[in-house]
């Protein structure tokens, strides 16, 4: 087969894994009163602290002891046999420790599977800058086809959503083994224990902006995960009024949602334009005021003549969440020296995704059950999303005016070079 397929075959799979259930777990949690909202906060939890723990330690196991296709395989087993094994879970805190154990497994793949595209495009003298994004946007397209395929099976609410998750894990974690060879680097450099899991980065906190910008990283990383927790539960739910119950957007909801990963894919090629019309922070400031937008609109929409907002709601996702997830990683890039850039990105990414999964995660089950809980126990949505938003609306003013740095368009330029 040819590289580059395989390679493809290898990101669709990989994100295929997580779309099956990422965005409708909480159907199924709720729909089967496993727990509250505060625990079900605990379960995206699992993300953050995955995120903070692995990845560099299965860097290091693939760079000393074992290859990573090898070590790719066999974690995406393991993490398959843990999803395999939640439906068989109906008490919650088991339930959260049986999918720490499947997140620590499956999320340093993440990482891995670019490691293993790398190291396979040079080993053939290919210009990665060039080929790899082709390739890793079939990452976002098996997240949307696996949202698709759990919503278009009767999934989205029921125990198979986690079984067509493992299935996928378990082929993919069979197919690594067949991948190109990335072997451990055998004359590799000695470093000190801080330079070897990234803690060098941490002096970048010693610099005012650098330090502003990291603490507004974990702040609206907080704000990321909660429409992949909540957005698909909130469509879903209006089958329970009898107006919406068999309109198309209710009962295919999940299919609705998974346009704001259909629009992820166009804003990226946004991205170059808005950095050089507006620089890096004015970028990023327009990401912050997408959510407000995002959730705003998700407050207001219904499947009905609301639909528009709804739909729009996914389409600014894009900006949203691109607008500041790649404008912030050229940030450190234009602002690390080459010595630390590495982890100075890995840094970036565990305030997002670590740290601010963690508290947004955390801190929504707690807010949403002591506040925004109906005598019923249903949820009242407005005021949930009107509180995302009045959030993200704060963090967008301050950071707006707290956050000094100045355009220059030569620095976007640079990081070509």
């Amino acid at each position: 087969m040819n590289l580059k397929l395989r390679l493809i075959a290898m990101n669709f799979l990989e994100f295929f894994i997580w779309g099956a259930w990422l965005i409708t777990i909480a159907n199924y949690w709720f729909g089967n009163n496993i727990g509250d909202p505060s625990q079900f906060g605990k379960i995206f939890m699992t993300l953050g602290i995955s995120a903070i723990a692995m990845p560099t330690l299965t860097g290091i196991i693939a760079d000393r002891w074992i290859n990573a296709e090898k070590l790719f395989g066999i974690l995406h087993i393991l993490s398959g046999a843990a999803i395999c094994y939640i439906p068989q879970i109906h008490d919650p805190n088991t339930f959260f420790w049986c999918m720490l154990v499947a997140m620590l497994f499956y999320m340093p793949t993440i990482s891995l599977s670019n490691s293993i595209a790398y190291n396979t495009l040079k080993s053939q003298n290919l210009d990665v800058i060039k080929v790899f994004p082709p390739i890793r946007v079939w990452g976002t397209i098996g997240f949307i086809a696996a949202m698709w395929t759990t919503n278009l099976t009767g999934s989205k609410s029921n125990e198979m959503q986690f079984y067509i998750s493992a299935a996928a894990s378990f082929l993919l974690g069979i197919y690594s083994f067949t991948l190109p060879k990335c072997l451990p680097n055998k004359t590799r450099e000695e470093k000190s224990f801080s330079e070897t899991f990234g803690l060098n980065a941490f002096k970048l906190f010693k610099n005012p902006k650098m330090a502003m910008f990291f603490l507004f990283a974990m702040l609206l990383g907080a704000a990321l995960q909660l429409t992949n927790m909540y957005g698909d539960r909130y469509v879903d739910n209006f089958k329970e009024v009898p107006q919406y119950a068999n309109l198309f957007v209710v009962k295919y909801s999940t299919i609705i949602m998974s346009i704001s990963q259909i629009s992820e894919t166009l804003f990226i090629l946004a991205i170059p334009f808005f950095l050089r019309k507006f620089g890096i922070k004015h970028v990023m400031f327009i990401s912050m005021l997408a959510w407000v937008l995002r959730f705003g609109l998700l407050a207001y929409g219904n499947p009905a003549e609301g639909l528009w907002m709804i739909v729009l709601s996914c389409i600014v996702y894009g900006m949203a969440f691109d607008f500041f997830n790649i404008s912030g990683s050229l940030f450190v890039e234009t602002q690390t020296s080459p010595k630390i850039r590495s982890s100075a990105q890995g840094l970036f990414m565990m305030m997002v995704n670590g740290f601010g999964a963690l508290m947004g995660s955390y801190l929504s089950g707690i807010i949403i059950e002591a506040f925004f809980l109906k005598p019923d126990k249903t949820f009242d949505w407005q005021p949930i999303w009107l509180t995302f938003a009045a959030y993200s609306a704060g963090i967008a003013l301050l950071f707006f005016f707290l956050f000094k740095h100045k355009h220059d368009p030569k620095e976007v330029e640079n990081v070509n070079h």
